[in-house]
């Protein structure tokens, strides 16, 4: 999402009963005091047993990748390929997109060192994440053109290196790693001081909280990870970025869906009784379940059947990574101002 899709919101069909709830997406935000209280508690009364015992990173915990990770990318993918005028529209950009894709990763990987395309996937993933929240408070909160690229550059760059610091902990040196940590604190020291400058921007104090509150998702993540609490570090941004995104995917369906089904997925659910709010939900829970608990077990149980050949997480390296990435890629475009996608949907408090 971009502020694009915020500052237009009048440009939507009339047809809209949904809205999204800018106070319902500031009250997730509400996972950073909460992260810093666990973190805190788990020094004072439960000597360090979050700390030992809570996985390295949000993507070593089924659970969390079944409810939050997974879902709102396969929901995206869902979304675009189930309306066939959106996938015919941004089909030629899908295999362009995709042909790319098997070429660096493909061909490239044999030439490129292991580190530049680690560096370069997780630039775009942190990019990804915090443009879709800075977005949302550039509507809310008016920013000029100059503030808010400032505000993101530095987000990005100190959210990267955050990023580099817990999932490359283990091979990086201590010095390496008091580097990171230096680097980005002097970042976030910035990002603090022009977001109290930018702040003057916002003609309310809800616009305040929301620029504010994007500026603490960074900050907390490097107070966690300075404390050695990874999983939590990662927890807050990935928590608000994909329940965000959620967020719109359901009320994008919900209004071009509910007083007639338009696409074959919610004539099948209208047959089967299913309430239309209900279908992408289910849907995207459910293969993310599908896929994350079972989804390499089969694929290794056929290959080595068929093909006597050990195929080791075709699912969810392989399959999931790439609408991981086509995710990144496609939601750089699908919901700007002239985009379908932003005929159903609007914005309210």
């Amino acid at each position: 999402m971009s502020a694009q899709a915020v500052s237009s919101s009048q440009n939507y069909s009339p047809s809209i009963r949904m809205a999204v709830s800018f106070r319902l997406i500031l009250a997730l935000y509400l996972i950073i005091p909460l992260c810093v209280l666990l973190q805190l508690f788990d020094g004072w009364f439960w000597h360090n047993f979050l700390k030992e015992n809570l996985p390295s990173n949000t993507g070593h915990f089924l659970l969390y990748q079944i409810l939050f990770g997974t879902p709102h990318i396969l929901a995206s993918a869902i979304l675009l390929c189930s309306h066939g005028d959106y996938f015919k529209l941004y089909k030629p950009r899908l295999f362009r997109m995709t042909l790319a894709l098997a070429v660096v990763f493909g061909i490239g990987s044999l030439y490129l060192p292991y580190y530049a395309l680690y560096a370069g996937v997780a630039a775009w993933t942190v990019l990804h994440v915090l443009k879709q929240q800075h977005g949302l408070a550039r509507g809310v909160c008016r920013l000029p053109s100059p503030h808010f690229n400032l505000l993101l550059g530095l987000s990005v760059t100190a959210g990267l290196l955050i990023y580099i610091g817990i999932f490359l902990n283990a091979r990086l040196t201590p010095d390496q790693v008091e580097w990171i940590k230096l680097a980005a604190g002097n970042l976030c020291v910035l990002l603090a001081l022009v977001t109290w400058y930018s702040q003057r921007f916002a003609a309310s104090a809800f616009g305040k909280w929301f620029l504010w509150s994007n500026t603490l998702l960074v900050l907390n993540s490097y107070y966690l990870f300075v404390q050695q609490y990874y999983f939590l570090a990662i927890l807050g941004p990935r928590l608000v970025h994909d329940t965000t995104a959620y967020f719109f995917y359901v009320t994008h369906d919900y209004n071009r869906h509910h007083k007639q089904p338009q696409n074959w997925l919610y004539r099948q659910a209208k047959s089967w009784h299913v309430h239309c709010f209900l279908v992408l939900p289910a849907l995207s829970f459910g293969l993310a379940f599908a896929l994350q608990a079972y989804g390499d077990q089969l694929v290794n149980l056929i290959t080595e059947h068929w093909f006597g050949v050990e195929i080791r997480k075709a699912v969810t390296l392989g399959l999931l990574g790439y609408f991981g990435l086509m995710h990144y890629y496609t939601e750089s475009f699908t919901w700007k101002q002239d985009s379908p996608y932003r005929r159903y949907i609007a914005f309210g408090k």
